[in-house]
């Protein structure tokens, strides 16, 4: 897999973690000064034209250039954006906890069924139409509905509480120790 792929923490001005963007995402923002680099060997923000001259550490992933290699960043900061964003909404594999609602079996590669069949009149988008369920059922379901079935969901969708980005990505990235004093 390409070091161009890997995950780099982004921050707002204010150094709140916001999302996660690739190593390619990253360079692209630092080369039209979007962003700037974090060093965190001195915990400040770095512009390109400084990046490109901080020595490499052993522990650092580089790219070859031209020029000889380039430290990759591990977290950048946008120059100007200072609010946080609206958090992205999370899949209803992840608010179902991966179980399927029929079931109650574990099902990690399960597929998202609508309550009500979209071909039926039921929303596409609406979360409470949508439910996590093991793709045996689901695709025994079809455009039936769970009454026609004789199924009921374990617990009926909900739309998810609004979280702040900052707990998501904790949760999420809490093995990424480069990413802890920004993660707090």
């Amino acid at each position: 897999m390409s070091v161009l792929t890997d995950q780099v923490l982004v921050l707002n001005r204010l150094w709140q973690a916001i999302d996660v963007t690739t190593v390619a995402t990253a360079f692209e923002n630092l080369c039209r000064e979007a962003m700037t680099a974090i060093d965190t060997e001195n915990m400040r923000p770095v512009t390109w034209e400084e990046w490109l001259t901080l020595r490499v550490r052993p522990e650092d992933k580089t790219i070859g250039t031209t020029h000889g290699p380039i430290r990759v960043p591990v977290v950048i900061c946008a120059v100007r954006y200072d609010k946080m964003p609206k958090r992205r909404p999370t899949s209803i594999a992840e608010r179902d906890s991966y179980v399927c609602q029929v079931s109650g079996d574990f099902a990690p590669d399960g597929s998202v069924d609508h309550v009500i069949p979209i071909s039926r009149g039921g929303s596409r988008r609406d979360w409470r139409n949508q439910a996590w369920m093991r793709k045996d059922l689901n695709n025994r379901k079809g455009n039936r509905t769970l009454r026609e079935m004789g199924w009921k969901l374990i617990r009926q969708p909900e739309v998810p509480k609004e979280l702040p980005a900052l707990v998501i990505l904790r949760r999420r990235y809490a093995d990424r120790p480069e990413w802890q004093p920004f993660l707090g």
